[in-house]
């Protein structure tokens, strides 16, 4: 059996917890011998353990995964400390990333649909972390917004990071990826365009930001410029396409951003996203994918 290593922050009985994903079980990674020098006992997020571990730390993971026995699993249920993955509540993996970077125009097709040039080098600009909410948390439209729009992205997710990061380096420095909505005010950003402002008002507005469910290890992703993202609206394909049409890659997008700042441990880079944006309405129920990774399922509201 190959096993696939999916990590999540989860809620039980009002507290949250990081956790493994072991088929349809979710097991708290402070109960897990492997993890015992790690100390994530009083950890309620994934933070910790992307900032602690290793490839060392993820191997001897997955090997303990790997031969647990029956009643092993058995006496983590009856314990707590694993428990069927559709009883608890899922939340975002890292509830305050210690940054949130988003890519600008990183598909060929997207920059022609906002009238904008293809770019020569990354358009990077940042969402606030407070913005991040988890799966099945609403997207707030706001009052102020005309027209909020929708935006699937493959979300890179920091590991060791650092600085100054060479492309030949990049994917050693990476923990995993996990799918971001790019919530958008489009009418604002319009006209923040003309008047030649930042971005910052129209993506980081509370809510714009979901993030999830899952965080899967860089390694068994494999290419990760070879996955299809996919946004459904009610039940409605409204985005569809593959990693290989960004502009630029991961490496590239490590490196360019390592290159004026420190990438800490945890810290996410939304990678782009296709074309085919769209708007959102009240009550409309969004579902943004990436292959391998999982569905992130939230429903849009207006503000009251």
């Amino acid at each position: 059996m190959v096993l696939h290593m999916k990590f999540a922050t989860f809620e039980d009985k009002k507290r949250t917890f990081p956790g493994v994903i072991k088929d349809d079980l979710v097991i708290k990674l402070g109960s897990l011998l492997s993890l015992r020098d790690l100390n994530l006992s009083d950890s309620n997020d994934l933070l910790a353990f992307i900032s602690r571990s290793d490839e060392t730390t993820t191997r001897l993971l997955k090997e303990e995964l790997s031969s647990i026995s029956a009643s092993a699993i058995s006496a983590m249920v009856k314990s707590g400390d694993a428990m069927k993955l559709s009883r608890v509540k899922l939340k975002a993996p890292l509830p305050r990333p210690p940054a949130v970077f988003c890519l600008g125009f990183n598909y060929r097709s997207h920059a022609p649909e906002l009238k904008r040039s293809v770019p020569e080098v990354p358009v990077t600009f940042m969402k606030p972390s407070a913005a991040v909410v988890g799966p099945d948390e609403d997207v707030v439209l706001p009052k102020v917004a005309s027209r909020v729009d929708y935006e699937v992205e493959l979300t890179i997710v920091m590991g060791k990071g650092g600085r100054n990061i060479p492309k030949q380096g990049a994917y050693r420095s990476i923990f995993g990826y996990t799918v971001l909505n790019d919530i958008t005010a489009r009418d604002i950003q319009q006209r923040d365009f003309s008047l030649a402002r930042p971005w910052l008002r129209s993506k980081g507005f509370d809510t714009f930001a979901p993030l999830g469910p899952f965080i899967v290890t860089q390694d068994e992703i494999g290419d990760p410029m070879d996955l299809e993202l996919k946004l459904v609206v009610n039940g409605q394909v409204k985005q569809q396409s593959r990693t290989k049409e960004m502009i630029f890659d991961i490496p590239s997008i490590v490196e360019y951003i390592s290159s004026f700042t420190k990438l800490e441990p945890g810290s996410v880079i939304a990678t782009g996203t296709p074309e085919k944006i769209g708007q959102l309405h009240d009550g409309d129920i969004i579902e943004a994918s990436v292959e391998k990774i999982g569905i992130l399922r939230n429903r849009a509201v207006l503000e009251r």
